[in-house]
């Protein structure tokens, strides 16, 4: 078992369902699933953006990512429908715990000037989103392949109700929240 999933099921339950007075174990918010996306706009012009976005995915995520296509025409930006567009991977069970939890201990400190991640990216169901915005923060990744700069977005889906239960799930998780000064 990962390291994160262990803090999960001995610290953080039990936690959650004391503060919150749960009566049953189902009730209590848990991590869902990670999607981690990828949108290459410079894909119209050249694929081969494209493929350093998938291998990228594939060597931080350790999944092989399903690639995104426009659903609809844009001709400002010369988008066709059905142009692939980015690529996107969706983590659960051991895979996700092991991503969170390098996310956390190593990805996050190595960004520029980090002070936390923000206490308003969560949606009106209690998901939360982070935005990076270089995927040179990771450290599977060589110097060759961060030479062409792209960002991710990564999105933590959770079965909490409300933002604030997400929230609580995610600081127990050790998420760094950004202080309130």
């Amino acid at each position: 078992m990962s390291r994160l999933r262990d803090k999960y099921y001995n610290e953080v339950r039990p936690e959650l369902a004391k503060q919150a007075e749960y009566t049953n174990p189902h009730q209590i918010p848990r991590i869902e699933k990670v999607i981690v996306n990828a949108g290459v706009g410079r894909a119209v012009a050249d694929s081969k953006h494209l493929e350093l976005v998938g291998s990228t995915l594939i060597k931080v995520t350790g999944q092989a990512p399903v690639q995104t296509v426009a659903k609809n025409s844009i001709a400002g930006f010369k988008l066709r429908e059905g142009n692939k567009i980015g690529s996107m991977v969706t983590l659960r069970g051991e895979n996700m715990y092991e991503f969170l939890d390098r996310v956390v201990a190593i990805v996050l400190p190595r960004i520029r000037d980090f002070r936390g991640i923000s206490e308003t990216a969560f949606d009106r169901q209690g998901n939360y989103s982070i935005g990076l915005r270089e995927q040179s923060v990771f450290p599977e990744l060589s110097f060759e392949e961060t030479q062409v700069t792209h960002g991710l977005q990564i999105n933590i889906i959770t079965s909490a109700k409300t933002p604030a239960e997400s929230k609580q799930l995610l600081k127990l998780m050790g998420f760094p929240f950004r202080r309130k000064n």
